[in-house]
């Protein structure tokens, strides 16, 4: 049974109640996991995905998979530093299944990711972070108003208190990344986080 408070002290008692939220599936939508939560609490910078895999669903930790060891390798991070710097979190927070076409995973669905917006809502309150660094076109537009990645990759903006930077998905299931100018556009991108983490 979901249960959400109007109000969270502590990123602890927020952890507490997102880990058995069913919000989704009580509203009719098939998840194939219970939320994946980040590790720890107090971190130096957000990081706000598109959803979780099949991996990090059956680990419910956050980047476990193949698309982690590639974000990794662009912050040049090991897992230990990553996730040490790093709150993960996701547009929505439990693996959502494959997609009809068999080809990546299933785009959560707008209730989906309304739904989930409460705990993002609560962790940037409660965190305050000086840096938000968005992965994928999804958690870009729902995060920042971009219409696309190839408009907002490799560009530095500005949330409220915190910088924001987006990357795109380190996922094989786009030909994104296949295109030259793009890939130079994510080692921009991965500079302007490292200069940014310098800083905090």
């Amino acid at each position: 049974m979901t249960r959400r408070r109007s109000s969270y002290r502590s990123l602890r008692s927020l952890a507490r109640d997102q880990a058995v939220c069913r919000a989704c599936v009580e509203a009719g939508y098939p998840l194939e996991s219970l939320p994946v939560l980040a590790p720890g609490s107090e971190r130096r910078a957000y990081m706000f995905g598109q959803a979780p895999g099949v991996v990090e669903g059956e680990e419910r930790r956050p980047w476990r998979g193949r698309a982690g060891q590639t974000l990794r390798r662009w912050l040049a991070m090991d897992e230990e530093e990553f996730y040490a710097t790093f709150y993960c979190a996701s547009v929505t927070r439990c693996y959502p299944g494959k997609a009809p076409s068999g080809r990546g995973d299933r785009t959560p669905t707008p209730v989906e990711q309304q739904l989930c917006e409460f705990w993002r809502d609560h962790e940037l309150r409660l965190l305050r972070p000086r840096l938000i660094v968005t992965v994928g076109g999804l958690a870009a537009r729902r995060l920042l108003g971009v219409k696309s990645v190839t408009e907002c990759v490799g560009v530095r903006y500005e949330r409220g208190e915190a910088v924001a930077i987006p990357l795109p998905h380190p996922s094989g299931a786009s030909g994104w990344l296949n295109a030259p100018a793009n890939r130079e556009r994510v080692g921009a991108a991965a500079d302007l986080v490292r200069a940014e983490l310098a800083q905090l």
